[in-house]
């Protein structure tokens, strides 16, 4: 065989050799941390499928990128530790962002701007004497009633924060504003008679965002265009209004 036809069929052996391994190439799969009964923004609907703003926006974000998603349900106590741990890639979980979770995790984009909310008995006020407050385990919410040395009666998911407040544990709860449009859904809730103020602390108002696991900075960037890509597109606005009767970006 003449050199030119051997160099010319070797070339085209090893490109039968690249595109067959490109067409059997495994697709990105990223681990996607999320919660499960914080509506509405994660739940499960009456057909039992996770669904909600947060994890709405994460299919939206994972299909944008092209990479396969697997939802693994945590509770928001060990979000920043699957994180910081590699157990997880992404925490499709409303964070604030704040210097102790900055030291150890990567912030995407913001996605909304949260604020909370003090729910109580008109004129409880926040630090009263035996006031004790209901908060959500690893939230900043807890942190902030522990940094105050309040009493406080912490619950596993936001979903359970009217609880405490129904049997009387907890005497107020410091809840985010989106939790609070479900907790006010609740008729044995609403026969409390709480009044709702909101927490004017920098601690508790700021960008909320989902959190990259340390081990992979390179996904920051393809999260941030997708979200970016989403708002562009129409796609944010549609969740937004399936789940939530106000914009939040």
């Amino acid at each position: 065989m003449p050199p030119r036809l051997r160099l010319a069929v070797a070339c085209l052996a090893a490109i039968l050799c690249l595109a067959g391994g490109a067409t059997h190439a495994a697709p990105t799969v990223l681990k996607v941390a999320i919660l499960e009964n914080s509506p509405p923004m994660a739940y499960r609907d009456a057909d039992g499928r996770l669904t909600g703003f947060s994890v709405e926006i994460a299919r939206a974000l994972c299909q944008e990128m092209q990479v396969h998603c697997e939802f693994q349900v945590i509770f928001l106590e060990r979000v920043i530790d699957a994180l910081v741990g590699g157990e997880v890639d992404i925490a499709a979980v409303s964070l604030l962002d704040t210097p102790e979770r900055r030291a150890r995790i990567i912030f995407a984009k913001p996605y909304f701007r949260s604020i909370s909310l003090w729910f109580a008995r008109p004129g409880v006020m926040p630090g009263d004497q035996g006031v004790r407050v209901a908060t959500v385990k690893g939230s900043a919410q807890e942190r902030y009633v522990r940094q105050q040395g309040w009493d406080t009666v912490a619950v596993a998911t936001n979903g359970d924060l009217g609880k405490p407040l129904v049997a009387g544990v907890a005497q107020a709860a410091i809840v985010p504003m989106n939790t609070a449009l479900n907790l006010v859904k609740d008729p044995e809730f609403r026969r409390l008679g709480f009044d709702s103020t909101v927490m004017k602390v920098p601690e508790l108002v700021g960008n909320a965002s989902f959190g990259i696991s340390p081990h992979r900075p390179e996904l920051k960037e393809s999260v941030d265009s997708a979200l970016e890509r989403i708002q562009r597109n129409g796609v944010y606005e549609r969740i937004n209004t399936q789940f939530l009767p106000f914009r939040v970006h």
